[in-house]
């Protein structure tokens, strides 16, 4: 029996994971390198965030949220998506959480049968055919 599923053991080495130890390897040497990889900001983490942080741990928020997220943070981004963007979203129709990428994952994996298709814009998410491949459908791409 193999350690890992078939499933995993089918998909392509993550190009993003590739793309970013190039990167340090590369950094190591001494070349310059802007690193795309993972799309993190190329700054510290803002005190104020930082400090929000440490408020939360203090408030103890430290245990499982809501799985859509806490009400009070999805009324927030509901209210910042229509003061700054213009776009009116009840906060019912919020959903927070840990990135755009699990978030896809997600959908797929309760959308997508084994050989559906799955349309994808390009250019593209360098993972989103792996997760399109993981819930084995199949990446249209346009």
């Amino acid at each position: 029996m193999s350690a890992l599923s078939n499933r995993i053991n089918n998909l392509s080495e993550s190009a993003t994971i590739k793309m970013a130890k190039m990167g340090r390897e590369l950094a190591a040497k001494g070349v310059d390198v802007i690193n795309l990889s993972f799309g993190e900001p190329d700054f510290n983490t803002p005190k104020y965030v930082k400090d929000a942080a440490k408020k939360a741990m203090d408030d103890n928020y430290t245990y499982y949220t809501p799985v859509a997220g806490y009400p009070e943070l999805r009324k927030a981004v509901a209210a910042k998506l229509k003061n700054e963007n213009g776009l009116d979203y009840d906060f019912s129709q919020v959903v927070v959480s840990t990135g755009a990428k699990q978030s896809i994952a997600n959908v797929l994996f309760c959308l997508v049968n084994p050989g559906d298709e799955v349309i994808i814009p390009t250019p593209y998410w360098v993972s989103y055919s792996e997760v399109v491949k993981l819930v084995e459908g199949k990446s249209v791409f346009y």
